[in-house]
């Protein structure tokens, strides 16, 4: 595809973000009678789903201590509804399953889900808990769990199948997605707005540039000249100066080989998404030696598109310096950030852990690539918010593919269509100590 000299709007980046703001922005322009889908187009230096959305694990959930990341994502789950069919979407539910250190962080979820209309059911009390548990699951054996939040919507999708149905509905809005483009500067004005975007093959000179890049977002931050060091106003009320606007993390996901259906309730239906965060000790299925007797957490699922049992465990963050991080090459491809032998202990004997069919099925572990690295922002949150003028940056924090609604909401922010859901998501915040809440998760986006 011959680039454009100049188009309304550039989005950069084919992933979950980049292609539903260029759909959800076609589609504000066409009915605004403002525009069409021709003054978009989206480029990226890979293709569709190269980079985190298409490696994604695909779970879809409204579990987070956060009120804005609780309205945030019940916004996306709205936007996965619309459409089941095209996003190869699973509206399964989700569960969060928990210790009694995160009995009250979860209560608390629970009764702002209710707040917001959100259903899910709260079951507390290790007996009720085992009990429920038992109900689904009849080998079910996870020990020192004291409640249970159960969400009836949510889920999970097929990551490739759900991008593929995005670009078709952008594309049939009129939207131009340009792949194998890589971007390489810009260039501003005199007050430091873009007028152009550099790359490979030509320069694009444009009105807006929306960057939706995960975890390459470090990478266009730098060539705008924004900070890498921030000041934030804690809890404490004082100024933290020179604190990291970036840290990447190591992401720990994998597939057991077993068939899918492995996994079905005691009823015969598919379960819902798992996820168990426990202080209890475990032990390896495989030796019975010692993991781990500080607080940890899994999530699974079956997943017919990776053919086997796929879910992951905490991420870990990159200790080396973060100017040496190699984002590329990016996930499988990477000899640095791949799940090894260590995660698949510890995945597979917590599976183990929680239900007895796993037991014995560490040789059934997927010995192939998997993982990734996420692009966290300082307090582990998304920004969304305007950069230069007109760069609208979508930071996702690795919160990403289930977030399908952030593009909704930015283009009918960039269309003067309210902003009410993005606000607390604001860059201000740091400076205003505007921050959220954070729980007793072990994972850094709980």
């Amino acid at each position: 595809m011959a680039l454009p000299a100049h188009v309304k709007f550039v989005v950069i980046g084919a992933g979950i973000h980049g292609l539903s703001s260029a759909w959800h922005l076609a589609e504000n322009l066409r009915k605004s009678g403002k525009g069409s889908g021709k003054d978009v187009i989206v480029i990226d230096k890979g293709g569709i789903g190269a980079g985190a959305s298409g490696i994604a694990c695909g779970v879809v959930r409204n579990n987070y201590f956060q009120p804005a990341m609780r309205r945030l994502m019940a916004h996306s789950v709205s936007v996965w509804e619309t459409d089941p069919e095209a996003f190869s979407y699973h509206p399964v539910g989700y569960m969060q399953i928990s210790p009694e250190v995160m009995h009250q962080d979860v209560a608390s979820i629970y009764a702002q889900q209710k707040e917001i209309g959100y259903t899910s059911d709260f079951i507390e009390g290790e007996k009720d808990c085992m009990k429920y548990m038992q109900g689904l699951f009849s080998d079910w054996q996870a020990k020192g769990i004291t409640s249970v939040l159960h969400e009836k919507k949510g889920g999970y999708a097929n990551n490739t199948a759900s991008l593929y149905g995005l670009a078709k509905k952008a594309e049939a809005e009129g939207v131009r997605i340009a792949t194998g483009i890589k971007v390489t500067g810009f260039k501003r004005d005199g007050k430091g707005a873009i007028t152009a975007v550099e790359t490979d093959k030509g320069a694009i000179q444009c009105d807006q540039v929306i960057v939706g890049v995960g975890p390459w977002v470090r990478s266009i931050w730098h060539m705008l000249d924004l900070p890498d060091a921030i000041s934030i106003k804690g809890k404490d009320g004082k100024v933290h100066d020179n604190v990291p606007m970036w840290v990447y993390w190591s992401l720990q996901e994998g597939t057991l080989g077993v068939d899918p259906d492995y996994q079905k309730t005691n009823d015969g239906k598919m379960p819902p998404v798992i996820h168990v965060d426990t202080d209890a000790p475990l032990y390896s299925d495989d030796d019975k030696s010692l993991i781990t007797d500080k607080l940890w957490g899994i999530y699974y699922k079956p997943d017919f598109h990776f053919g086997g049992i796929q879910g992951g465990a905490m991420p870990f963050k990159v200790k080396t310096a973060i100017d040496s991080v190699a984002v590329d090459p990016y996930g499988t491809e990477s000899p640095d950030f791949i799940v090894g032998d260590d995660f698949a202990h510890m995945w597979v004997s917590a599976l183990a852990f929680c239900q007895k069919r796993f037991e014995g099925q560490m040789p059934k572990y997927k010995k192939e690539p998997s993982g990734g690295i996420g692009c966290f922002t300082a307090d582990s949150f998304p920004v969304f918010d305007r950069f230069c003028e007109n760069a609208y940056f979508i930071a996702d924090s690795n919160h990403g593919y289930k977030m399908i609604g952030v593009g909704k909401l930015v283009a009918d922010d960039i269309c003067g269509l309210g902003d009410e859901i993005l606000r607390p998501f604001r860059f201000s915040r740091f400076a205003e100590g505007k921050l959220h809440p954070t729980s007793n998760s072990p994972f850094p986006w709980s």
